[in-house]
């Protein structure tokens, strides 16, 4: 008797255990249903979205004079030349600023500050760490008003390349110095402390193993925040950017020309100096289609539409590099 009550009471706990687990499983079906439902949602908004841009503007986008022709009155005439270089040439100086200023920081602080003994050290180390953090959800409006305070307004750079650059290079700053430190901290403790235990110093450590070993996700850090900033329209329009420009920043060493004070006729002058694109003026491609797109005009909205396209494909492009530089090089890795 007392037999045929332990198996029964084991039979109703496994009848209650494949219960349990159906329950379960059916609560992970049910959600990954519904997670897959919402991605597939999100994607499809992204993708008509997208698509709505390409139909709206398709009648420019196989147009060869839309990619080098300057704005123009005229919505059939007007093209993106300028706000495309641009944005190459303000991107550029705000990768040169950014990555030496944010990787530097996020090596000190992963490598150097982290092991210090000076509580002082120790103490400033975390309300910077903290900061930083808080800074990457700053809106880009307010580093768009200290770029106008401290480069336009201390230093009198005016509105330059340089100007906007730098501004925006504040503006990634905090995500590349997180990413430096994320990317220091995947890197296995033994690889460093052997290191040191076979006479290297804390110098050749960093620079000959953990550097290496990290780049791949250093530079995906870096170009998914380049890729945020070349869409950024309030910064710049804070710190002076054109929305109207007819002419491009001059390339190194080129002929610069003026007028002839006689005959009223442009004449060369002489050559631009290796640094003289930084301080011209500029338009990048988010303020131009912001310029088109308040124009009453309505067939300006098809050259915003255009350049919109334009702009998805250049951030696409930049976020497809990231992912393959963080493969190649996790596969170059080998611990």
């Amino acid at each position: 008797m007392q037999g045929e009550e332990l198996d029964l009471s084991a039979i109703v706990k496994d009848v209650q255990m494949r219960k349990s687990i159906s329950i379960r499983k059916f609560w992970d079906v049910l959600f990954s249903f519904v997670a897959l439902s919402f991605l597939i949602l999100g994607l499809a908004i992204l993708l008509l979205l997208i698509f709505q841009l390409f139909v709206d503007g398709r009648g420019l986008l196989f147009s060869w004079s839309f990619y080098t022709s300057f704005p123009a009155p005229n919505a059939a005439e007007a093209g993106i030349l300028s706000a495309f270089v641009g944005s190459l040439f303000v991107i550029c100086v705000t990768v040169l600023f950014a990555i030496p200023i944010g990787v530097a920081a996020g090596v000190y602080l992963e490598e150097y500050a982290k092991s210090s003994s000076s509580p002082a050290v120790r103490i400033l180390t975390d309300f910077i760490e903290i900061n930083i953090t808080n800074l990457a959800g700053v809106p880009s409006i307010v580093y768009g008003l200290l770029g106008l305070e401290i480069f336009k307004e201390t230093f009198k750079l005016g509105n330059s390349v340089l100007t906007a650059g730098m501004t925006l290079g504040i503006l990634v700053l905090p995500v590349i110095v997180v990413t430096t430190r994320e990317a220091l901290k995947s890197v296995p403790s033994t690889l460093k402390e052997g290191s040191i235990a076979i006479g290297a110093s804390k110098w050749q450590t960093i620079w000959d193993l953990i550097l290496p070993a990290s780049i791949g996700s250093i530079l995906t850090g870096v170009i998914v925040s380049v890729s945020r900033a070349i869409g950024e329209t309030a910064p710049l329009i804070t710190v002076g950017a054109l929305t109207f420009i007819a002419f491009l920043p001059p390339l190194p060493f080129s002929d610069r020309f003026a007028p002839d004070p006689q005959t009223g006729e442009l004449v060369r002058a002489g050559q631009y100096g290796l640094f003289d694109w930084l301080f011209s003026g500029y338009t990048v491609m988010p303020i131009q289609m912001f310029d088109w797109v308040g124009r009453p005009n309505p067939e300006f909205r098809v050259n915003a539409a255009a350049a919109g396209v334009v702009l998805v494909l250049l951030t696409l492009v930049l976020n497809s590099a990231a992912i393959f530089l963080r493969i190649y090089f996790r596969r170059r890795i080998k611990w």
